[in-house]
Order: structure tokens, then sequence, then C-alpha cells
């Protein structure tokens, strides 16, 4: 069986929750052979890995979307190039509506279209200039013009790239890598599964929301684009998993078919961690860790207030944040906030470390994400024992609160609420019996329902019923 896995800005370019969970999901399934298709965003990251590939990894593939805006034009399209039905579809991508993307997919594949050449084409200029007419009639044609060139060339690269050899395709989000999931499908015929850690629309969405780069007049068109995207992964997914039942119902909600739906929770290796003892007591030091990558979604500015705000009743808190960093100027206001309180000794920055080692010297942990789906590190730190205040997104309150049968493993606050934040803090560090006992709920959890066995288990069976089932037709 080859699985061709579909990765976006993530394995194994850069550690994280979804890096983390593919290593070691491909490791876990040694007699499955695995095939990377990995989108990057810079050709200058080519082969620059984080991971060192499981034996099983038999190929890499590796697409860059800075690719697309090197290419060069050596030919204009007239008119009679396209069809009528592709012009349509074409139009409908451009202003972020409904596409008919296998359309699109046979225009790209079949007559190997430049991008580079539609661009400069009488075709598309006059496509645009009666979209700009339609839709934005008080906004200058050449800001229309740049936008939506910005917004179609990395797609329409990369579905006219060469679809590698597989038995089926898995792709672990929507967006780019569910486009690519979806033209699989459409060029092999085989299988092709999705799974959602965090609703990639609804993530973009956010960032779409309070980016300062984009022309506020164009930030809709933008958000639509992404939703036309997912639109392309749902329609084509034999099988549409999600890590809870709230993103199950999210996914629903933007159109994924109720009947491909399944839900697979993450799983850990809790033996790594169920046998940390419980932090001894200690007077002089809280200590409070945060397994985050430093990146503008993860919020740490508000983490840094808080953990400021409530080291000002408990005097003797330590807040180690462990993590590779995504952003490094997000990481440099970040910094900059801590030296500007006088807070470099009581709030560290370790980069990456064994989590497991770090994870012996907490008494909590905190997670402050604006958007999460069901965070790895949160799993980790209930199998060890260390109960967690995390933020209200994605399935930490299921995590922490869950009516289950074994009690409250955590506390739970609104994003971007420093005050709460604060106030949490204040109580977990102030009350060992209370950490203890949540220590004790945690374990249990994770123990029931969130143990890597069963999830690889869940992967293995949806693999062999997509294998099973492309080989009966």
């Amino acid at each position: 069986m080859k699985v061709c896995m579909i990765f976006e800005g993530s394995y194994p370019y850069i550690h994280g929750g979804v890096s983390s969970w593919a290593h070691n999901l491909i490791r876990d399934l040694p007699d499955v052979e695995f095939v990377l298709w990995c989108i990057g965003a810079k050709e200058e990251d080519r082969g620059n890995f984080c991971y060192e590939l499981p034996d099983n990894v038999s190929d890499v593939h590796e697409v860059f979307l800075d690719t697309a805006l090197k290419l060069k034009y050596s030919r204009r399209y007239r008119d009679g190039f396209f069809t009528a039905k592709q012009h349509e579809e074409l139009s409908n991508l451009f202003v972020s509506k409904k596409v008919d993307w296998d359309v699109l997919f046979e225009l790209f594949q079949k007559r190997h279209i430049n991008p580079a050449d539609l661009m400069v084409s009488d075709i598309f200029t006059d496509l645009l200039m009666r979209d700009c007419e339609t839709y934005y009639p008080n906004v200058g044609f050449s800001d229309y013009f740049y936008t939506v060139r910005s917004i179609v060339m990395p797609i329409l690269f990369l579905i006219g790239q060469t679809v590698p050899d597989a038995d089926m395709y898995h792709a672990v989000s929507t967006g780019y890598a569910g486009a690519l999931g979806s033209l699989a499908a459409w060029k092999t015929g085989r299988p092709f599964l999705l799974t959602e850690h965090g609703i990639y629309t609804r993530e973009r969405e956010e960032e779409l929301l309070r980016a300062d780069w984009l022309v506020p007049r164009f930030r809709t068109l933008w958000i639509d684009f992404f939703y036309t995207l997912s639109d392309c992964a749902y329609s084509h997914a034999s099988r549409i998993t999600s890590l809870f039942q709230g993103a199950k119902r999210i996914q629903h909600e933007i159109g994924a078919a109720a009947e491909r739906q399944l839900v697979i929770p993450n799983g850990i290796h809790e033996e790594r961690f169920m046998d940390l003892p419980l932090k001894e007591e200690d007077e002089n030091e809280i200590a409070i860790g945060a397994v985050v990558r430093i990146a503008r979604i993860k919020d740490l500015k508000t983490m840094i207030y808080a953990f400021i705000e409530a080291e000002q009743i408990l005097e003797v808190a330590k807040l180690y944040i462990l993590g590779d960093t995504d952003d490094e100027e997000y990481r440099e206001e970040c910094v900059r906030v801590v030296r500007q309180s006088g807070f470099e000794d009581r709030i560290i920055f370790t980069g990456m470390v064994d989590v497991r080692e770090y994870l012996q010297k907490f008494d909590f942990t905190l997670l402050t994400s604006i958007s999460e789906g069901q965070p790895l590190s949160i799993l980790e730190s209930l199998a060890a024992g260390r109960p967690c205040i995390a933020t209200d997104v994605g399935c930490c309150r299921e995590l922490l609160l869950a009516e289950d049968g074994h009690g409250t493993a955590g506390m739970i606050v609104p994003p971007m609420n420093a005050t709460l934040l604060a106030n949490a803090i204040v109580l977990m560090g102030g009350d060992a019996y209370l950490r203890q006992h949540m220590a004790e709920n945690g374990r249990a959890r994770v123990n029931a329902f969130y143990t890597n066995r069963k999830m690889v288990s869940s992967y293995r069976r949806m693999y062999e019923e997509a294998w099973q089932a492309s080989d009966s037709n």
C-alpha cells in the first residue's frame, strides 16, 4: 500500500503539532509506504528538513509557491483558445465564486497552460475588466489586476504539477494541499482522504481579517478564495476527518457531506509521559510551561502580559516558552515586551528542547492560541500530570472540561483576555491541591481516549478501507 501524504507549510520543514502528528503516524505504520508531496513557501527551503524521514518514506516531491512568481511567459493566448465553459470557470475563480475544478484540472493538466502566459493574455485582461466593472466599479483596475494575479497565480501553478504515483492521497488540510489532493483524485481515479487538524478556512479568515498588508476592499475576495479551495477539497474527498465533534460540525456547515465525515482524535505516546512524577511542592518557584511555536496565531503577547500581571501576586513564578520560531519578527516583538517589563529572568525562551525533560520541572502549562485544532501540547501536558490553562478555541474545552466521567483537568479562558488569564494563573499557581486533583483527571482522560495506539489503528483502518474500495472499483 502506497500513501501519498500532502502537506502545506508544515512537515517536514518546521516543527509543530501537525508535523509531529505526521512524523509519528508515518513512523508507526512501518508496513505502509509513504510518498510526501510538500508545498513550501520558498525555493530556498528545498531539502531543508527538520526531521529525519522514516525508512518507509520512499520519495519526497517538493513544490514551492514562489516558483509561480518566477514563471516566464512565452506566448499570448488569443480569443477562441479557451472554450466558453473554461472562460466561465476561470472567471469564477477570479472572483472567488464556486468553481467547477474538474474543468480547470483538465485545462492545466491536458493543455499544459502556463499561468504566466495566461496572466499577460488579452483573455485575462478582458475577463478582469468585465469583473472589475461588475463587482468593483469604484476600485482602480490596476489594484484589482494585481490582487487577482496574487490570488490565482499560486493555485494555477499548483494544479499544473505532475501527480506522484500512489494508491491513495491523503492531504492534511484543505487550502493548497486539499487542491492537490483533489487534482490527484481527478487525475488517477484513486481515493483522496482529507484530514483537518484545525479548520483551515476559518484560520485563514481570522488571519486575513487582521492583515494590514491587503487593500480592505479586497479582504472578502481573499477570504472567499479560501472557501472556494475548501469546497474543492470537500467535493473530491471520499473521507473527511476531523479531530473532534465541534470541528466536524463546522466542516459540515462549510460544505462537507455528512456521509463522508469521520472523527479521529489525536493520540500521543502516553507511555513517554505517564511515568513522569508530579512536581514536588516548591515554595520558591512556580514553574509554568508553554510548549508552542512562536507565531502570531499562538498569541504569546497575551500570555506574557497575563504572566506579568499574575507574577505581581504570585511573586515566585517563572514562565518557560518552549518551541521553534515560525515568525522571527513576532519573536522579536515578544522579546521586546519581556525586556521592557524587566522580566528577562522570569520569562525564558528556551528554543527547541526535550519537552519531556522540561515537563518534569513544570507545575502546569499554558496555551493562548487564537485558533487550534486538538493540541498535542495539551495532551502531552495532561499525560504528564500537568494541568493546563487554555483559551476556549478548538478542542481545548473538550480536553480540559469534558463531561466524560474523568473530571476537570484544567481551566478555560476567552482568547486575547490577559486579565482573565492572569486570574486563572494566580488561582492555579496558588493551589497545589487543585493542581494535583486536575493532574489525576488529565492522565485518566488521555489514557481513556487519546492514546497513539487508538489513533494509529483508526488511520490504518481508514487506509485499508479506501484501498479495498479502490480495488473493488
